[in-house]
């Protein structure tokens, strides 16, 4: 929805436009001083910057004698370098919706005289460039710049993965692409950069800009990677053997792969060729639900005519191709401003920071509340109250704050205030690690982490709600989670509003929980770094808290998704914990889980097997039946939604997680690309139609039950 400005607003709009674009492909001054702010951002965000480019449209076609020079809609956003582009480097126009690609491809086809053949990609995140290569050998690198003349960055050629310094045939071409931060490079590049005492990027597109016109100078290296997305053979003026100049876009693009360059369809995203724009537009459907598992950024998808004569024909405007058009993605980064910065203590004592700030719609919801990292990550991002601050929220992912704008600062912003004392419990405050944890630990937040043990999916008693809870430890009757089990009737009946009646039915849920398997009481504990999902995983494979508390880091780093910096956290907790688990134990709390037969272990006669070529290993589970046991052995994977039916009906969200590795598979919760299969009941679902888009197989909660039959 486009707006027709007022003539003044439209001029100022122009000025805003302009600037932000500046920043965006990392050129003039005021790029400059962001980069040395390590910071390099935009001034607006994608949406922001797209809906005000939209409005500047509408204005000068309903007042096209206000229109101005400098207008995003005749420029490209860059300013010039140094080096005039082979042919102009034009950008795309956009569409935000299915009927408008409708009405792009109606366009075309009817200045065609015939629908195009198309080939469609996935629109990356990042910034163009064009590099040039003279008898297959890399001689330049150069910046999109304002389309006509860009920028010489050859310099940064070595920090780039994907475009060679030398190509597999000795071909003299230029390769038009966009260079970026896939989300490991992003993650490295902001370690690097604070280990060097820098500011971290705010986001990969905008770190790629001070990656690149900062690598000259820096010290250290940020490796990059590009993305080829064009093919151009080079003027007379560079001797040497050049490719066919009429090559269908996706022949050039799979010449590249096999020269050596990285391309569209040699990425997590690939491309596809679509005979109608029916099919193009299943492809970015398709591309739309695989976004938040690609591992790089993208922005929505790109259209671009196959065949030569048909861009040929098509031609161009001032500033962007007629053949071709971006179809722009819902944004899932938005800026906002930081309002304040909210102190939590939880279960465990640890004390954490949230972020409120000034509601935004971004990834199909309105934010208020933002991850923010430790308070010591607090104070090297630098960030502030007042900051603009750029929130993500990629899939299903909680919103985070990305960091600061520091370019758009006021001078109004203030420092985030550090908690002196526990905001639970006024209580010391222990700094020593990266998460700061209240000195009373589990003490200090106990009503939350006993009431956290006796939920539905921990040891499911729910007649200890969070009235009685707050008794119980106001009382001294409970000072941790195992308290629960030593709870007499004659204390019960001394609580207010508590009769025999009641005070029976608790005693009778807490000796029914002393059943639970051992994957529920470990998630009951509450140990740091684990959940739901990563106790059943340790539970399945030590099988018992004897062999929990005996096994050391290198044991945890066995079990699937816990790592070098886990695992020792783990360790420490357990011993932490040690006290409390005796109690459980003397309380005739189970110690095993069901169905587990405890880590891999060998036979006396494992090296004759081995010999023999036998597998003399034994899993976790091996002894009950594994119908979600992939065909190689592997567990399916398996994600559930929306509310059971049939013989499922009863069961919790936890207990769908706990049915599905019981019967040896894995429990996701967002499906993709490597999910085996989907479980749901509403067909109208996301995930639904997200599943149909993979070709992921699904199953009604029945026919699940069906297959789960002999577990159920």
């Amino acid at each position: 929805m486009s707006t027709v400005l007022p003539r003044e607003e439209y001029e100022q709009a122009v000025a805003t436009a302009r600037s932000a674009a500046s920043l965006y492909y990392g050129t003039g001054a005021a790029a400059d001083a962001v980069v040395e702010e390590s910071a390099d951002v935009t001034v607006l965000d994608d949406a922001t910057y797209d809906a005000l480019v939209r409005d500047i449209a509408a204005t000068e076609a309903a007042h096209p004698d206000w229109q101005v020079q400098a207008s995003p809609t005749q420029v490209v956003g860059g300013e010039a370098g140094d080096v005039e582009h082979s042919a102009p480097m034009l950008s795309l126009d956009n569409v935000f919706s299915s009927a408008e690609l409708a009405e792009w491809h109606t366009s075309l086809a009817k200045r065609l005289d015939r629908a195009p053949r198309y080939v469609v990609e996935p629109k990356f995140d990042g910034l163009a460039l064009a590099a040039r290569y003279q008898n297959g050998e890399l001689v330049q690198l150069i910046t999109r710049g304002d389309g006509v003349h860009g920028e010489d960055v050859t310099f940064a050629a070595p920090a780039i993965v994907g475009l060679p310094a030398t190509l597999t045939q000795p071909l003299t071409l230029e390769v038009r692409g966009e260079v970026m931060l896939t989300d490991a490079q992003f993650a490295a590049a902001n370690e690097l950069r604070l280990a060097n005492d820098d500011k971290p990027f705010v986001n990969p597109r905008n770190g790629v800009a001070g990656s690149l016109r900062g690598s000259k100078d820096r010290s250290y290296v940020i490796p990059m990677t590009f993305f080829a997305y064009q093919l151009l053979p080079l003027p007379e003026t560079y001797p040497g053997t050049r490719p066919d100049a009429d090559l269908d876009y996706s022949a050039g693009i799979a010449l590249l792969g096999e020269l050596g360059v990285s391309t569209a369809a040699t990425s997590s995203a690939r491309i596809a060729v679509a005979e109608t724009i029916e099919a193009a537009q299943e492809y970015i459907d398709s591309l739309l639900s695989r976004r938040a598992d690609l591992g790089l950024g993208i922005d929505g998808a790109v259209i671009k005519a196959d065949s030569p004569a048909d861009r040929e024909q098509a031609g161009s405007s001032s500033r962007a191709p007629r053949w071709g058009i971006a179809f722009k993605f819902p944004a899932d980064s938005r800026l906002t401003t930081l309002e304040e910065v909210i102190w939590q203590v939880g279960r465990t004592g640890v004390i954490t920071p949230r972020a409120r700030v000034t509601p935004v719609f971004v990834g199909g919801t309105t934010v208020t509340y933002a991850t923010l990292h430790n308070p010591n990550d607090l104070a090297r991002q630098g960030l502030m109250i007042g900051d603009t601050v750029m929130v993500l929220r990629a899939g299903e992912v909680i919103p985070r704050i990305e960091g600061a704008v520091v370019s758009a600062r006021t001078g109004n912003e203030t420092p985030i205030p550090a908690p002196e004392v526990c905001p639970n419990c006024s209580g010391e405050i222990d700094r020593s690690q990266e998460r700061w944890r209240c000195k009373r630990g589990r003490t200090c937040a106990l009503p939350q982490a006993v009431r956290y043990a006796t939920a539905r999916d921990c040891w499911d008693i729910e007649s200890v709600g969070e009235k009685l809870v707050r008794q119980l430890v106001d009382n001294g009757l409970v000072t941790d989670v195992a308290d629960i089990f030593a709870i007499t009737e004659e204390q019960l009946l001394g609580l207010e509003r508590m009769g025999r009646t009641s005070a029976a039915k608790v005693l009778t849920e807490v000796e029914k929980a002393k059943s639970q398997p051992l994957a529920r009481t470990l998630t009951a504990l509450g140990v740091r770094g684990t959940g739901r999902s990563m106790s059943r995983r340790i539970a399945r494979y030590f099988a018992t808290m004897e062999a929990i508390q005996a096994a050391d880091a290198a044991a945890f780093e066995e079990v699937d998704g816990i790592g070098p910096e886990k695992a020792p956290v783990i360790v420490e907790e357990l011993v932490e914990l040690a006290p409390v688990i005796e109690k459980l134990r003397a309380a005739g709390v189970s110690m095993t889980e069901p169905g587990a037969t405890g880590r891999p272990v060998r036979t006396d006669d494992a090296d004759q097997a081995d010999d023999a070529g036998e597998d003399t290993t034994s899993e976790p589970g091996e002894a009950s039946a594994r119908p979600l046991a992939g065909e190689d052995g592997k567990p399916m994977t398996v994600v559930v939604t929306g509310k059971m039916t049939g013989p499922l009906e009863a069961f919790s969200r936890n207990e769908m997680s706990e049915l599905i590795e019981r019967a040896g598979g894995k429990a996701s919760s967002a499906v993709s690309k490597n999910t085996s299969l989907l479980v749901a009941a509403d067909e109208g679902s996301s995930k639904y139609k997200k599943a149909q888009s993979l070709g992921v197989p699904i199953e009604s909660p029945e026919e699940f039950a069906q297959r789960l039959e002999s577990l159920l």
